[in-house]
């Protein structure tokens, strides 16, 4: 059995709204055990026999039937979570800005944002690896970077989510425990 982490993309903001307790319950259902929610942002942990691409599905159709929305979703191992907060170069914490990581499930589509992201407007870009970057965007202006404007993007929108790093090492250490 493998363990995992399981990002939700958009949930409990623009109108969709789901109960982390709920979503555990729906869950239930599915080839999944120790299933932990974490925060109301959508992040999830889990232990299952199936790979990644199995997770991805069983998850969006559980999203999609119990919920009645076009869900997607980032799977990532747990190990793999890890690695990505080691590996980020910015700081959990800081008083002048605010550090990101965006997950992707497509490698060509993060990279793709990846490239569109480096132009010269200042933010501060680092490719983590296929399925992640990390990135800095001034405290209190998230929502106004750049970046943030280009991730946000419908093109995006079905193979990335962002996180902040406070909660990917909260991920990571729930992950952990699996």
């Amino acid at each position: 059995m493998s363990s995992y982490a399981v990002f939700l993309r958009g949930v409990n903001v623009g109108g969709i709204t789901i109960k982390m307790a709920e979503l555990k319950e729906a869950l239930k259902s599915r080839p999944f055990s120790g299933v932990k929610t974490l925060l109301a942002s959508g992040n999830v942990v889990l232990s299952s026999d199936l790979p990644p691409a199995g997770v991805k599905k069983e998850f969006e159709a559980c999203l999609r039937e119990a919920f009645g929305y076009d869900a997607w979703v980032v799977v990532l191992a747990a190990d793999r979570v890890g690695e990505l907060v080691a590996a980020c170069p910015y700081p959990a914490d800081d008083t002048s800005t605010h550090t990101y990581l965006t997950l992707g499930s497509d490698a060509g589509v993060l990279a793709e944002l990846y490239e569109a992201g480096s132009a010269p407007d200042g933010t501060e870009l680092t490719l983590l690896g296929p399925e992640a970057l990390a990135w800095l965007a001034p405290a209190g202006r998230t929502l106004d970077s750049p970046f943030s404007k280009l991730s946000s993007k419908p093109k995006y929108k079905a193979s990335t989510t962002t996180r902040n790093l406070r909660t990917m090492i909260k991920v990571r250490d729930a992950a952990a425990l699996l």
